[in-house]
């Protein structure tokens, strides 16, 4: 919940989502933690997905993320969302699609507020819902020839 402080720093910014992408290149942890630096921010909660080279008990061979035209659009939504429901001083949230190798950077979200417990409940929050609710799809292959996609409908 959004905190209800007399002092203008204890209060969510007038425009607090700063970045927000999907993108074919490599992704910047110094771009998305630039992005989020507030001077009222005690606290800032930054999430990074990394490709792993299993899932499932699998191996994972190669991986690659697609997405739906209104991606974007709808990962600044679920950023506004955020925004709404906690004091956030500065929001980011960037996701690659393409083909990626293991290690590689998938998704960096970074919330910044007040105080340290806001901006890691905010943070949390805003990479479950990105998840859930953005039209972002995940093609694997396993090293065993068999292949799935994730969050496709």
């Amino acid at each position: 919940m959004a905190a209800t402080h007399d002092h203008p720093g204890e209060r969510a910014a007038a425009e607090p989502v700063k970045l927000i992408g999907v993108r074919e290149t490599p992704l910047s942890l110094d771009e998305v933690f630039a992005a989020v630096g507030d001077a009222a921010a005690g606290g800032i909660a930054l999430f990074v997905g990394t490709v792993r080279n299993h899932d499932g008990g699998a191996g994972v061979d190669a991986l690659g993320y697609s997405c739906h035209p209104s991606a974007e659009s709808e990962m600044r939504r679920v950023a506004e969302t955020v925004a709404a429901e906690y004091p956030v001083r500065a929001l980011a949230a960037v996701h690659r699609v393409g083909d990626l190798a293991v290690g590689d950077l998938a998704v960096i979200v970074a919330v910044s507020c007040p105080h340290r417990a806001e901006a890691f409940d905010a943070c949390r929050m805003l990479i479950d819902t990105l998840k859930h609710e953005v039209p972002i799809w995940k093609h694997q292959s396993f090293s065993d020839g068999t292949e799935e996609w994730v969050g496709a409908c």
